[in-house]
């Protein structure tokens, strides 16, 4: 017995060191990403390199899209890294720089101020001061009318160096070139004044975003000026508009007639200006492989470096409490639910979850079809299965509208009319329990026969008995009760939209709506709601900001089709709440390259580039329909999974993707260039699988010692049938054998927890480009270990039968 015991010591012994071996090599949150915090010198090292870089966009201080979001989120890393050695460029629009810039001079020996002001003694009027958003990075913005008269000869210059033609009558295609040659101009002018400002030589890069600012950078290199160059493409001009055609782009890229398509769309001049700035670029980006994809076939250059974007997680960071803030604004959202449905019919919302898709209204692009046919697959199979689950969808897209639905504000005008109605009461009857309460006297015993007691308990307290109910709610509080419970009751199907929208019959999501049947009926499980505005906290309906409303709901779901990055997913990464991208999203491309298993962490990415759209329908309605199966405590599971990627979106750590596109452009332009705080940048990292792995579903499943019929399906596929075969106590294949291995029977093992540890193969430990596989669920051990627990297991077997002889 003494061996047999010292065996069972070396088994436990090497399977120990082999769970503390796996979890020694386990690596998580930034230690596995690069990070700018060794660079973070507030320009220190750039001033001593006399070092530069002007960072050009349309959108600088000027909200119109997604690049806005950008390089506002971006603006405090650039700072923290070049100090006052880094400077903003855009165009001057009166309406958000009033409450966006705070205009003032730049120091006086600086070189920024003296380019200022020979491009003001130039005629031009520039407006200069620090962006109100973190960081306060500096800014200057060109007011383009005030070089207007000088466009003719800007267009001949370009027609003169590059052969590119502008129509007058294209407004915006002006302003661009207006905006690029008043770029160019100071940046011209800024270099000389650095010459004289140190004796090193100064190094300057110009960096542009999209077409519109393309022209500057096109104009630097046609006057061939000392300048290293960086242009970020956030997505193509022909792409948007191929894409919003309906047309099958991604199997048709290599196939496309661009010159021609872009002929065909009157946008073959803005095409020119886009491609004409890939090319001449001496760095060129793209926000995503997607993009970049898209960028060699129509742009017909490969990027040298992806550039994915970022969040300042700071702002959405809430550490332990964004659970705390996910019950808070569910709450809100359940007092919609409760104006909008209630009085129809009722459900309960404890068993509700909130799903919901938003951005600009690009109908295919966005994904909005396949996201409404999935609904009434999941409508169906809810039904199909009788789950007590109700799922509202929200769809969040800006469309012009008349006015708010009369039948939604009445719905809730009545339920907060019942609960002001009851808090009033609620009042009042307190204060006449506290009244009647304190004027009660205590029970007197008969005393000298002059007191009789007339109360008919057999015991006396010091307290008599408790208030009639008829004491503390009057008849006045029922009837008004009654009046409001009363005025809940509503004729017809709850309303599918809040807003009254203009055209309706001809509008995409309505009428996909109307063709699914999706009216909100008492019977279906899947409920739609589409609010055609974005929201804000003064919404008379929800009363919520997008950030509150986002942190509220369960999932966010956005099947798009084309989305060059996506901040709608990750923003819903950074709350901790779970979410459905596409492998077509820039956002879904990085998650899957960088993480070894996205699902597991609440990230399901829907195939839409290499099944049909059928398929990838039913497929974005089966992760649907697996998320309503979760248990309140597996969806806290996920969400803490979920929150756990937000160092992964945050710009601290992809913010090194533009440093590392400078120092390109540097190194290209000035061969001398040495960056001294360079790092190896080539190496990736990949998050793991969670250590509670197999995710929290599947182990419940398989502790309830029973396996739903989609994960036996799944282990048929596998090929791991095994570890689902069950033994009559309910235990399964594996576990069995153990057992049996041991000698032990089922009842004897009755209350014994077994568990096995997953280990990692030697070659893959070894690996620094680890990634966890997703062929199987229990990985192969490592060859030397799994020869030596196979020698002890056979010396506890020769054991065993030793004591069966004796």
């Amino acid at each position: 017995m003494a061996r047999l015991d010292s065996l069972i010591i070396d088994i436990v012994y090497t399977a120990v060191s082999m769970s503390r071996d796996r979890s020694s090599r386990r690596f998580y949150r930034a230690d596995s990403t690069h990070d700018l915090l060794s660079y973070m010198d507030r320009g220190q090292a750039a001033s001593v390199e006399n070092r530069w870089t002007f960072e050009t966009a349309w959108e600088a201080a000027n909200k119109v899209g997604g690049i806005y979001t950008v390089i506002r989120s971006k603006a405090y890393v650039s700072t923290e890294e070049m100090g006052d050695n880094y400077c903003l460029l855009g165009p001057y629009k009166e309406h958000c720089a009033r409450t966006e810039v705070e205009e003032a001079e730049f120091a006086p020996n600086s070189p920024l101020t003296t380019a200022v002001n020979a491009m003001r003694s130039q005629g031009y009027k520039l407006h200069t001061g620090t962006w109100l958003v973190d960081g306060n990075p500096q800014i200057i913005l060109f007011d383009v009318g005030s070089a207007a008269w000088q466009m003719d000869s800007f267009k001949q210059e370009l027609w003169d160096t590059c052969t590119l033609g502008i129509p007058h009558l294209d407004v915006e295609a002006n302003d661009a070139i207006i905006l690029g040659f008043m770029v160019a101009q100071f940046i011209i002018e800024f270099r000389k004044a650095a010459e004289n400002w140190s004796d090193t030589p100064p190094r300057v890069v110009a960096h542009f975003h999209e077409w519109q600012a393309g022209i500057g950078l096109i104009v630097l290199r046609v006057r061939h000026i000392d300048v290293a160059t960086v242009f970020t493409t956030h997505a193509t001009l022909l792409g948007r508009y191929l894409c919003a055609g309906n047309t099958d782009f991604y199997n048709n890229l290599d196939k496309f007639s661009v010159d021609e398509e872009a002929g065909k769309r009157q946008i073959y001049h803005r095409y020119c200006m886009e491609r004409a700035a890939a090319h001449m670029a001496h760095i060129f980006t793209t926000v995503s492989d997607i993009t970049g994809y898209e960028a060699e076939h129509l742009l017909k250059r490969k990027p040298d470096i992806i550039t994915p974007n970022g969040l300042n997680v700071k702002k959405f960071s809430a550490l332990h409490e964004f659970q705390n803030l996910h019950a808070l604004a569910k709450d809100k959202i359940h007092e919609f639910a409760r104006g909008h449905f209630y009085g129809h019919f009722n459900f309960d919302l404890d068993k509700t979850l909130y799903f919901f898709i938003a951005g600009r209204y690009e109908f295919g692009n966005k994904g909005a079809d396949i996201f409404i046919e999935a609904l009434a697959r999941l409508n169906h199979y809810l039904k199909s299965v009788d789950s007590d689950t109700t799922v509202i969808a929200f769809l969040i897209f800006p469309a012009k509208t008349n006015n708010f639905n009369v039948e939604s504000l009445r719905g809730h005008a009545v339920t907060k009319a019942l609960r002001d109605t009851i808090q009033d009461i609620q009042q009042k009857v307190g204060k006449r329990m506290y009244d009647v309460c304190l004027s009660w006297e205590p029970c007197t015993r008969v005393k000298n026969n002059t007191t009789a007691c007339t109360r008919t308990h057999d015991s006396h307290s010091a307290q008599g008995p408790p208030p009639e109910p008829d004491e503390l709610l009057h008849k006045e509080d029922t009837v008004r009760l009654k009046r409001c419970i009363y005025a809940l009751q509503r004729d017809g199907l709850p309303p599918v939209t809040t807003h009254n929208v203009v055209d309706d019959w001809s509008d995409p999501v309505l009428n996909s709506i109307r063709r699914c049947q999706l009216f909100n009926t008492v019977n279906d499980k899947v409920k739609v709601i589409f609010h055609p505005e974005f929201l804000t906290s003064t919404n008379p309906l929800f009363g919520l900001e997008y950030e509150e409303f986002v942190r509220g709901c369960h999932l966010g779901v956005f099947p798009s089709y084309y989305e060059p990055w996506g901040y709608t997913p990750a923003e819903c990464t950074v709350m901790g709440i779970p979410s459905i991208t596409t492998n077509l999203s820039g956002f879904g491309c990085f998650m899957q390259e960088h993480i070894a298993d996205p699902m597991s962490y609440g990230i399901y990415v829907v195939d839409r580039r290499y099944i049909s759209l059928e398929g990838s329908v039913q497929q974005l309605a089966q992760y649907m329909f697996d998320f309503t199966k979760l248990t309140r405590r597996q969806r806290i599971i996920q969400r803490n999974r979920t929150e756990r990627l937000s160092d992964l979106m945050d710009w601290r750590n992809l913010g090194i993707y533009y440093r590392q596109a400078r120092a390109q452009a540097l190194k290209i332009v000035y061969p001398d260039y040495v960056d001294h705080m360079d790092i190896e940048l080539g190496k990736r990292f990949n998050y793991p699988r969670p250590i509670s792995e197999p995710p929290s579903p599947t182990h419940s499943m398989r502790r309830e010692g029973r396996l739903s019929p989609s994960h036996a399906a799944e282990c048929e596929r596998r090929g791991t049938r095994d570890a689902a075969v069950q033994c009559e106590c309910g235990r399964g294949g594996s576990v069995q054998r153990s057992l049996e291995l041991l000698q032990i029977d089922c009842e004897a093992a009755e209350g014994l927890e077994v568990g096995f540890e997953r280990p990692f193969a030697e070659a893959e430990l070894a690996d620094d480009n680890y990634r966890t596989p997703n062929e199987s669920f229990l990985e192969p051990l490592a060859e030397a270990v799994a020869e030596q627990i196979d020698e002890l297991i056979s010396k506890l077997s020769a054991c065993a039968d030793e004591g069966k002889a004796d």
